[in-house]
Order: structure tokens, then C-alpha cells, then sequence
């Protein structure tokens, strides 16, 4: 079965059609093409066994014009009697002949003599011959005296008129099927963020309440976002004045052994707040754009061997690729720093083919258990015992990273690495 509304509504509109039409040609094929031939084809093959008993029964000129000229004048029959000689020989019989055998059968049934007829070919006329007691009957007769010949007329007018009222329904069923396909590319592009433009209600009463709702429910959540990154830039705006108080305070009091704590917990405590603004801001109202993928997976073998790490790159496929720039670096970015601060390599990978990008980091790093896995993308979660503030990482990474992934239409999966350590696969649609 097809997967699309389209060929499958297709399916039911022409195999219903298509039963209907060989079931109503079967029924005229038996009850009607069939029985006018037979009843042609009776009617001329009693006029022919009437000729016959006239010519034995009763004496005629020595030429037989006389039962010539009424059958020619009066059963429009065209015949000859010819002197006694053997009957040709059967001619191939076609596969499927009307005619043929309807003949054959009212020959035997009234005459009961030997015969022979010619009907393959498309003359318009058909030739029969009759053994008699001294002669041989010979009569050409029209075709269309012994055979339907103007039935396969209705056939035609079947399937052509079946053929135009499909092709109007399959216009019409596109027109009703085309609100559907732009409601579902809609919402396909609205779950990756990409802006939803030109889009309306349209088709069917039912299509258009589901566009309806898909308005106002896309609506909320823009309104939603809105005011979550109006919420933020207030509060990192608060609390970045209060960490810049505090530097400036500590910048007054000079530089000692107290003063230095204070700096790395005001550094921290600003690290973390832009951990928890990221995850909190997830991807913004940022525009995706074509980016060049190459070069993204270049500066990110950079980063990483910037933090310490043996880092090699690669990639295939074309390089340019529509996404939201800044939110889908930030998602490497945190991949790629896990790695070099867990592993001393770290190999990143990407291929762009059959309409999915597919970026992988690997690690050989301690990596995480195959059950401990989903774990790692819970916000705040992180596989320390003691959750101290020394400790590094805020346990957002992996979880912003999957966000972004899935705002992307993707997905964020964590694998065993052929490293021996941990590897991270993102893969979006392009």
C-alpha cells in the first residue's frame, strides 16, 4: 500500500471503477454481444437452410438464377451453387472468435451438413460453404448481418467517459488534498523553528479547523517564547548587574588571598548563569540560514584541540546546510567539550546524504553506561556523587544539545564509541 493520502484515495476511487466496469463489460459481453450475435447469426443460417431446401426440393433453371436473385433481392445473400468438389480445408481458428463459433454451432444445430467458413480477417464480408447431396452452396453475406459489430461502441464510450470522470475527480482530489500537504509542511517546518509564512486555512471544513487550530496553538507558543526571553533578558540583566557590582567591589578592595576566592566563584556563578540562560532560552527567535558544515566541523577540531585534546575532523556530502547557526554550533560545541574533557581524542565526523546531516563525536573517554545513557540528557543531572560547586559542568550540556537537535526536527542519541569511549550522534533533516 502507498504511504501518501494521494495514491491511497486514488486507490479508492479506480479499483471501485475498475470492478464496476469489468463486472458491467462481463454482464454485456453475456447478455447482449453475445446474444445479439447468436441470434444474428441464427436468423442467417436459417435463411440458408431455407435456400438449401428450396434448391433440393424443387426444380430449378439450369443455372439457379431464380434462387439466386431472391436471395439476393429478398435475404440479402449473395449466393452461388457450385459443381460438387471437396470443402477447403479448416482455416486457423482465432483465439477468441464471437463469430466463429456462434456460426459453427447454428450450422450444426440447423443444417446438420458438413461446412466450412471464413471469418478471420477484417473483410466485411463472410464466406460459407455447404456440402449438398449434388453441389456445394456457396454464400457471402455481410458481417454485419451475422455479428454485433457496432457493440464494442459501448465499450469504448465506457472506459473513455470513465477515463475523462477520473481525471476530473483526480483534479478536484488534488485541489482537497493540497490544503493537507501545506498544513503538514507547515507544521513540519514550525517543529524544526523554521518561520511558518503564507500559510492559511483552506479545503475542506475539517482541514480548516485542524489549520485553524494549528494557528492559535503556534501562536501560543510563539507568544509563550516571547515572553520566556523577555522574562530572561530581565533577569540576566538583574543579575549580571549584581556580578559586575561585585567585581567592581572586589577590583576596590585590591588583590589578596580573600579577594582571589571571591573572583573564581563570581566567574563561576557567571558560567553557570549562562548555562542556565542557554538551556532556559533553548534556540531564541534565531533565523536558520545555509551554513557551511565543513568549515563548522573544522573550528570545532580547533576548539578541541584548544582544550587539550588530539582531535582529527571529516567530512562528505555537500557542505551547505539550512539551520539555525548559533543554536546548532552551541550543540557541537557542548559535544565536542564533553569529549576533550573526558578523552585526550577525540574524532569528529560528518556526512551529508539522502536528505540527513549526521555529525558524530567520539570520545575515548570512560564513556557511559548503555543504561545510564538517557540519564545523561535529564537537566541537572550529572554522574558525580558529591555536587559540589568545585566540580566542572552544570549538567545542561547533553540536555541542551538535544534540545536543539530535536528544534532541528533531529534527535541527540549517545552510542559506544569504536575509541572505547562515549559517541554522540546528532542527525537532522536538511
Amino acid at each position: 500500500m502507498p504511504k501518501g493520502l494521494f495514491p491511497r484515495t486514488i486507490l479508492i476511487i479506480v479499483i471501485p471503477m475498475l470492478l464496476l466496469q469489468s463486472l458491467m463489460a462481463f454482464l454485456f459481453m453475456q447478455k447482449h454481444w453475445e446474444t445479439v450475435t447468436r441470434r444474428l447469426s441464427q436468423a442467417v443460417v436459417g435463411e440458408i437452410a431455407s435456400v438449401i431446401s428450396v434448391i433440393e426440393a424443387y426444380p430449378q433453371d439450369p443455372d439457379f438464377e431464380t434462387i439466386t436473385r431472391i436471395a439476393s433481392q429478398d435475404l440479402k445473400l449473395s449466393i452461388s451453387v457450385l459443381p460438387p468438389s471437396p470443402l477447403p480445408s479448416p482455416r486457423p481458428k482465432p483465439f477468441f472468435s464471437l463469430l466463429d463459433r456462434a456460426l459453427s454451432e447454428e450450422i450444426r444445430t440447423q443444417i446438420g451438413r458438413p461446412f466450412w467458413i471464413d471469418t478471420v480477417g477484417k473483410s466485411q464480408f463472410v464466406e460459407i460453404r455447404i456440402q449438398m447431396k449434388h453441389n456445394v452452396l456457396r454464400v457471402i453475406t455481410r458481417r454485419s448481418q451475422t455479428y454485433a459489430s457496432n457493440s464494442h461502441i459501448f465499450l469504448v464510450w465506457m472506459v473513455s467517459t470513465s477515463l475523462v470522470l477520473l481525471g476530473v475527480a483526480l483534479l478536484f482530489l488534488r485541489n482537497q488534498i493540497r490544503p493537507i500537504q501545506k498544513l503538514a509542511d507547515s507544521m513540519e517546518s514550525f517543529g524544526k523553528g523554521h518561520p511558518v509564512e503564507g500559510f492559511r486555512p483552506r479545503g475542506a471544513e475539517e482541514v480548516r479547523r485542524a489549520s485553524a487550530a494549528f494557528q492559535r496553538m503556534s501562536r501560543r507558543i510563539e507568544r509563550q517564547i516571547e515572553q520566556r526571553t523577555i522574562m530572561l533578558a530581565g533577569v540576566s540583566h538583574d543579575l549580571r548587574t549584581i556580578l559586575t557590582r561585585f567585581r567592581l567591589e572586589l577590583a576596590l578592595i585590591g588583590d589578596n588571598e580573600e579577594t582571589e576566592g571571591l573572583k573564581r566563584d563570581i566567574e563561576e556563578m557567571n558560567s553557570m548563569l549562562e548555562a542556565y540562560l542557554a538551556f532556559a532560552r533553548g534556540d531564541g527567535d534565531e533565523i536558520p540560514s545555509d551554513i557551511d558544515i565543513a568549515l563548522m566541523v573544522e573550528d570545532l577540531e580547533a576548539d578541541a584541540e584548544t582544550a587539550g585534546a588530539k582531535a582529527s575532523s571529516s567530512y562528505r556530502g555537500a557542505p551547505v546546510v539550512r539551520v539555525k547557526a548559533s543554536a546548532f554550533r552551541r550543540c557541537l560545541t557542548n559535544l565536542v567539550a564533553n569529549a576533550a574533557r573526558h578523552g585526550k581524542c577525540v574524532e569528529i565526523s560528518g556526512r551529508h546524504e539522502r536528505g540527513w546531516l549526521t555529525i558524530t563525536v567520539d570520545d575515548d573517554g570512560p564513556g557511559i553506561p548503555a543504561e545510564d545513557r538517557e540519564d545523561a540528557f535529564r537537566p541537572f543531572h550529572r554522574f558525580d556523587d558529591a555536587r559540589n560547586l568545585d566540580s566542572t559542568g552544570t549538567g545542561l550540556g547533553l540536555t541542551i544539545a538535544r534540545d536543539i537537535a530535536r528544534g532541528h526536527g533531529g534527535d541527540l542519541v549517545l552510542e559506544d564509541s569504536p575509541l572505547g569511549g562515549l559517541r554522540a550522534v546528532v542527525r537532522i533533516p536538511d
